[in-house]
């Protein structure tokens, strides 16, 4: 029986989904508008399910990415797959927003190590760091910038693979030779073999429980208008 899952990516200003089959990616729609999650995620995943002529009570299981990650876009979707979840009673399977972005990286060798970096504003990411196989190295830390950063990342390895918002940031202010900027940003698409073992492992979360990783509270300025 072929399993379609639904997977949707909202850990930062891109908002994306796709459809996998079997593990294998079948159908992909991307927004590149910032913030346009509580109006066009839906919409993007009426695009996938009609692209391939299904209906949604042939869809499997539902797949988000759990954060790190902005807060708000992370919240939109996890209200989403959860109202999904529920109504078409399935299982919601979360995954690490870092380990998403890792598994767009195809080319690190052995003796490589991969950083995935996710902006958290001003000189500091949310980041972890894996082996070519894509073991964890160092898990999710909130990480800021200094002169010692690259040095420190060396220990795990020679060869550098940035990828994520974090990183365009990172290799603007610091410079390598072993460093290598790839994909700076995420996509559900990195999600198909993750999602697709997590099913077969019933690696599944309680819908009623489960709340993303955000890492650190929401950014909240006051307003400056005046009213009255």
């Amino acid at each position: 029986m072929s399993t379609y899952i639904l997977q949707i990516e909202t850990s930062t200003d891109i908002c994306s989904c796709t459809i996998s089959l079997d593990g294998i990616t079948a159908v992909e729609h991307t927004s590149t508008i910032e913030n346009s999650h509580t109006e066009l995620l839906t919409l993007l995943i009426d695009k996938c399910v009609k692209d391939l002529d299904l209906t949604y009570k042939q869809i499997s299981a539902l797949s988000i990415s759990s954060g790190p990650g902005s807060y708000t876009s992370l919240r939109v979707g996890t209200a989403t797959a959860k109202g999904m979840c529920y109504a078409l009673g399935i299982p919601l399977i979360a995954i690490d927003s870092l380990t998403i972005l890792a598994y767009g990286i195809t080319d690190a060798v052995k003796g490589d190590i991969i950083i995935p970096m996710i902006d958290a504003r001003r000189m500091e990411v949310y980041m972890a760091i894996f082996d070519h196989n894509l073991n964890v190295l160092h898990n999710t830390t909130a990480h800021i910038f200094d002169d010692q950063s690259i040095d420190s990342f060396r220990v795990y390895g020679q060869n550098i693979h940035l990828c994520g918002s974090g990183a365009s940031k990172f290799t603007q202010t610091y410079q390598g030779e072993r460093l290598t900027l790839h994909h700076t940003n995420t996509s559900a698409k990195y999600m198909s073999t993750l999602s697709y073992h997590k099913y077969q492992n019933k690696g599944f979360e309680n819908v009623a429980y489960f709340e993303p990783a955000y890492l650190k509270a929401p950014n909240i300025t006051k307003s400056i208008k005046k009213f009255f």
